[in-house]
């Protein structure tokens, strides 16, 4: 599940990336109010919020279809507390399955930390910063 989430959001936010660097490039050199900056940013944010909705998604179907949990609406709410590290929607997995449960909360730091980088990307890009 792993490697299949992170291939999933590498793929996504390539796209994405591919989207807004060409929505940008029509402003290219103009100065760009901070409205529009804003507004760049929160519909990017919006999307990678989604995109990482379907990746707890794809983990509650893994969830389901090895038994680990009982319902769809159990196991999207646990994997969104495992994948973000809240948890605290007081859901346990069986012993032999709280392994998974760790692994998707390491999955979490992977993706949220690949969404970091892309976060700070598009901010340069916007600001027309050059990329080391």
């Amino acid at each position: 599940m792993i490697v299949v989430t992170v291939a999933f959001h590498g793929f996504c936010l390539g796209l994405l990336h591919s989207r807004v660097s060409r929505f940008l490039s029509k402003w290219e050199g103009a100065f760009l109010p901070p409205r529009f900056t804003a507004m760049v940013m929160g519909v990017t944010a919006l999307c990678v919020a989604v995109l990482h909705g379907l990746e707890a998604l794809m983990w509650a179907g893994a969830y389901l279809a090895l038994g680990a949990l009982p319902d769809h609406r159990t196991a999207v709410l646990y994997s969104l507390g495992a994948m973000t590290t809240f948890g605290n929607a007081n859901l346990h997995l069986a012993l032999h399955w709280q392994l998974m449960g760790v692994l998707e909360a390491s999955n979490g730091w992977i993706l949220f930390g690949l969404t970091t980088a892309f976060m700070f990307t598009i901010m340069q890009t916007i600001l027309g910063k050059p990329r080391a």
